[in-house]
């Protein structure tokens, strides 16, 4: 299992540790002996992170998590200040996140799912918004909702908040990217929906190459392989790429980028 790489460091400045997650590393430990994940690495590193006593205790200062199959930058708190403090910039919308992603363009991805909403427009620069619903067996999905959806989508509505992504920008990574139907979409959120940005992606039919939940065509290639999510194997071509926080310290907008993996 490749290790995490530190971006920045805790002191007594900074009080709080940027790591960059690999592909296939969970963010957050599922019991008290699981130490394969993000967090349990980074507190084996640096003790003080283990010291943080969040809204879940096992995951202490843990400001946000990134699925196990997506790369990328992930914020935790050194302090019960610093955690307290993000806590409530997230609810403002001030901890903005972006994510790069290399995606199937102009693909009818929702008619080929089942529980969308009608396939919306995405526009470079534009915004998706939407309320968010569990779906599928065991709630491992997620679902767009609007005002428009079915009664029965809107009573399996969570939490009454709308959530949106930000498409900063839409553009062929490359000639042969671009030549194979792909390109790369680069997207930003202030509070997040588990797998929205995914989700809200796979809507707007430009589903993330590789993604066995919501790329429909790479996910009934696995099912008629009969491996299902087993297809996932290969890459999930999604990055959590760059974020964006105030450090109440120094008083001080922090930005930490990184390349994609």
């Amino acid at each position: 299992m490749d290790q995490i790489k530190v971006i920045s460091a805790p002191d007594k400045d900074n009080p709080y540790a940027v790591i960059y997650k690999p592909k296939g590393l969970p963010s957050a430990p599922l019991s008290d002996d699981d130490k394969e994940n993000a967090l349990c690495k980074a507190v084996e590193l640096f003790p003080e992170l283990g010291k943080v006593a969040g809204k879940k205790e096992i995951e202490h200062g843990l400001l946000h998590r990134l699925d196990t199959p997506t790369d990328g930058l992930i914020l935790i708190a050194a302090t019960k200040d610093f955690y307290d403090f993000m806590l409530s910039q997230q609810e403002q919308g001030h901890f903005i996140k972006y994510y790069t992603a290399t995606c199937n363009k102009n693909f009818q991805n929702p008619k080929l799912l089942d529980g969308f909403p009608p396939q919306i427009e995405p526009v470079e620069g534009g915004i998706i918004r939407s309320y968010f619903r569990s779906y599928g067996k065991g709630g491992k999905e997620v679902r767009p909702v609007t005002k428009d959806s079915g009664t029965a989508a809107l009573k399996k509505l969570g939490k009454p908040k709308l959530y949106q992504t930000e498409l900063v920008s839409i553009n062929a990574s490359d000639s042969d990217a671009a030549s194979a139907g792909k390109t790369c979409v680069i997207c930003r959120i202030s509070q997040g929906y588990r797998h929205q940005v995914r989700c809200h992606l796979a809507w707007a039919g430009f589903p993330v190459v590789n993604d066995p939940i919501y790329n429909a065509a790479f996910r009934l290639a696995g099912d008629k392989a009969g491996e299902g999510d087993a297809c996932g194997e290969e890459q999930l071509q999604f990055s959590a790429t760059r974020i964006e926080f105030t450090n109440p310290v120094e008083k001080k907008l922090k930005i930490f980028n990184v390349e994609r993996n």
